[in-house]
C-alpha cells in the first residue's frame, strides 16, 4: 500500500526544499524525493577531488533572500556569509579596473578610463538602484494573468496594479530594462568600453546573449539585486554552497520534514484532472494531495506527465520555453591562487582579488557570444575566477586552494565535432585566458571538474544546462514564467504547483521561488 503524505515535493534544490520547509512547518506532512545521493540541486558542496570542496555549480551567494534567512532560522543552522572582495576586472597591458560598494573607490578607479565616467557613475547608480527596488519588491509577489479571463484573475491583477501605483513616472526604467540591449541601455550614461564592461559582463552570465543582444540589459538587474555584502551584493557561504540547502533541509527535518535521496520520480500521477501522488523509477508510489514540482517546467510537464492531461496550448508554450545554455564551469583544486600581474593590493585597498572579471571591453564580450551564435566555443571566452579557499580554510587542505572558473560561452551542441572528444582543447583554451593575466597559473593545477552545458543537464537535469532553466527574456518573465495564465506556481493540474526556477522570479540561488509557493499551496489549503 502506498505510503500517504499532505504533501510531496519532487527535487531537493533550494527551492524545493524551502517550499517543503516552509509546508511542514504550516503542520503538513511533507516528503521531499530526490532523485541523486544528495541534496541541494545546484547549489551543493561536493569532494570531488580529496580533500577539495567544491559548490560545484552554484559558486557565490547574493540573492538568497532575508525573509527565507529569518523565517526558517538559516544561521542557527550554520549559514555564514564570508564577503568577497571588491570584483576586479584585469585588462591588457596590465591594467585593471574595480567595482566596489564603495562609491569613492569605483569613481575613482572610473576615472582612469572616463572623468565622465566617474562623475554620472553616483547618478547612474542611484537610477539603476531605484530600478532594481522596484524589481526587489515584485519578486515576493505572485504574478497575476492579465488577460483576466475570470474575476478572480481581474482581482488579482486590479489589486497588483493598485499596489504599484505609486511606482508610476518610473515604469518606464523597467521597460528600458526588459527591452534594451545592455550596450545600448549603458551607453546613455557612459563612454568607455571598459567601465561599460563593468556591468554589461552580468548580461552574460548564464544567459546566452551578448551585450548588443535586446533584452539584455535587465539580466544586469538579476545579477545586482543582492543585498548581501560585496561588490554587487556576492559573497562566500562557510562550507560552500551547500551549506545553504544543508541548512534549509535542517530547518525543515526540525518541523518534521522527509527527505530521501536516491528516490528518481519517473511519473507524477492523476486521476480526474487532479494530482494524487508519484511513482518511482523502482516503482514505489507515495500518495498525497499536493505535488509540488522543483524540478524544470520541461521536465515537470512534458516528461511526468502525459501530454494528453494538458491543455494542448500549455504543452505548446512548454515546449518553446528556451532553455538554450552556454554556460560552463571548472572546478580547480590547485597548489595556489592565480597571481594576476595587474594586481597590486597598495594600489586596490585589498590583499586579494577573490572575486574577478575577465570581460575587458563591451567588444570582448559581444565577439564571446558572436562565436557561440555559430555553434563554437568562444575563441576568448569571458570568465570569473573565484577563490573561496582564500576567506574559507574550510574547503582546501592547508596551503591548498580551491578556484572556481565560471564563463560563457560553450554552446550546448557544438557545429563541429561533440564535447567529448573536444572537451580537453576547450579546457585548454579557457586556461589560456587564465594564464594570460595570471601567469603560470594552471602549472599548479592538481585536478579538476570541467562542466560543459550537457554535463550541468546529465547531473542536474536542468534542460541544455541552463543554470535558471530559463532564459530571463521579457516574454518568459513575471505573469509569462513558464507559460501565460500559468505563472501562479499553479498548474493546469489540480494540487500539481511549480516551486522552481521555471517560475517567477527565476533562477539564481533566492529561495523566492519555494517561498512564494508554499504560500500558494497553503493559501489553497485556507491555511
Amino acid at each position: 500500500m502506498a505510503a500517504r503524505y499532505d504533501a510531496i515535493v519532487i527535487g531537493a534544490g533550494h527551492n524545493g526544499l524551502t517550499c517543503a520547509s516552509y509546508l511542514a512547518r504550516a503542520g503538513l506532512k511533507t516528503l521531499v524525493l530526490e532523485r541523486r545521493p544528495v541534496i541541494g540541486g545546484a547549489a551543493v558542496t561536493e569532494e570531488i577531488i580529496p580533500g577539495f570542496k567544491f559548490s560545484v555549480f552554484s559558486y557565490l551567494m547574493s540573492l538568497l533572500h532575508p525573509k527565507v534567512i529569518a523565517d526558517l532560522e538559516l544561521r542557527r543552522f550554520g549559514f555564514e556569509v564570508l564577503p568577497a572582495s571588491d570584483m576586479f576586472g584585469p585588462l591588457p597591458g596590465g591594467n585593471h579596473i574595480l567595482f566596489s560598494d564603495s562609491m569613492e573607490k569605483t569613481q575613482k578607479s572610473f576615472a582612469r578610463f572616463s572623468r565622465k565616467d566617474a562623475e554620472i557613475y553616483p547618478e547612474f547608480d542611484k537610477y539603476l538602484m531605484e530600478s532594481v527596488a522596484i524589481v526587489r519588491k515584485i519578486l515576493l509577489d505572485t504574478p497575476p494573468d492579465p488577460t483576466c479571463r475570470d474575476w478572480k484573475s481581474f482581482k488579482q491583477t486590479a489589486s497588483f496594479l493598485w499596489k504599484y501605483r505609486k511606482v508610476g513616472g518610473k515604469l518606464f526604467r523597467l521597460i528600458d530594462l526588459f527591452t534594451m540591449s545592455a550596450d545600448d541601455y549603458l551607453s546613455e550614461w557612459f563612454e568607455s568600453s571598459e567601465v561599460k564592461a563593468v556591468l554589461a559582463y552580468y548580461c552574460g552570465i548564464g544567459t546566452l546573449a551578448g551585450p548588443k543582444s535586446p533584452g539584455s540589459a535587465y539580466v544586469i538587474t538579476h545579477h545586482v539585486m543582492g543585498e548581501h555584502a560585496g561588490a554587487g551584493g556576492w559573497g562566500f557561504v562557510r562550507g560552500g554552497m551547500g551549506t545553504i540547502t544543508q541548512a534549509i533541509a535542517a530547518s525543515g527535518r526540525e518541523k518534521g520534514l522527509e527527505i530521501r535521496t536516491e528516490a528518481e520520480v519517473v511519473a507524477i500521477d492523476t486521476a480526474n484532472g487532479r494530482a494524487t501522488g508519484v511513482t518511482l523509477a523502482d516503482g514505489t508510489r507515495y500518495e498525497a494531495g499536493i505535488v509540488a514540482s522543483n524540478v524544470s517546467a520541461k521536465l515537470t510537464f512534458l516528461k511526468f506527465l502525459p501530454k494528453s492531461a494538458l491543455p494542448s496550448e500549455f504543452v505548446r508554450d512548454v515546449e518553446s520555453y528556451r532553455t538554450y545554455s552556454g554556460a560552463f564551469k571548472i572546478n580547480i583544486a590547485c597548489e595556489r591562487l592565480p597571481q594576476y600581474t595587474a594586481f597590486d593590493p597598495a594600489v586596490c585597498g585589498f590583499e586579494y582579488p577573490s572575486y574577478t572579471h575577465i570581460g575587458p571591453t563591451i567588444e570582448y564580450l559581444e565577439k564571446a557570444y558572436d562565436d557561440a551564435k555559430y555553434g563554437r566555443w568562444s575563441a576568448d571566452p569571458f570568465i570569473t575566477p573565484v577563490t573561496p579557499s582564500f576567506v574559507d580554510k574550510t574547503v582546501a587542505p592547508p596551503g591548498k586552494h580551491v578556484v572556481h572558473l565560471f564563463g560563457g560561452h560553450a554552446p550546448y551542441k557544438l557545429a563541429e565535432g561533440d564535447w567529448e572528444t573536444r572537451k580537453d582543447e576547450f579546457v585548454r583554451n579557457a586556461l589560456r585566458v587564465v594564464d594570460e593575466h595570471a601567469p603560470g597559473f594552471s602549472d599548479g593545477i592538481i585536478g579538476m571538474q570541467v562542466l560543459t552545458p550537457p554535463d550541468i543537464e546529465r547531473i542536474i537535469g536542468s534542460p541544455h544546462g541552463h543554470i535558471f532553466h530559463g532564459e530571463l527574456q521579457i516574454d518568459q518573465l513575471f505573469w509569462s514564467r513558464p507559460a501565460p495564465h500559468y505563472a501562479d506556481y499553479r498548474s493546469p493540474i489540480a494540487g500539481l504547483y511549480q516551486c522552481g526556477a521555471s517560475a517567477h522570479p527565476g533562477g539564481g540561488v533566492g529561495a523566492v521561488v519555494g517561498h512564494n509557493a508554499a504560500r500558494e499551496i497553503l493559501k489553497d489549503l485556507g491555511k
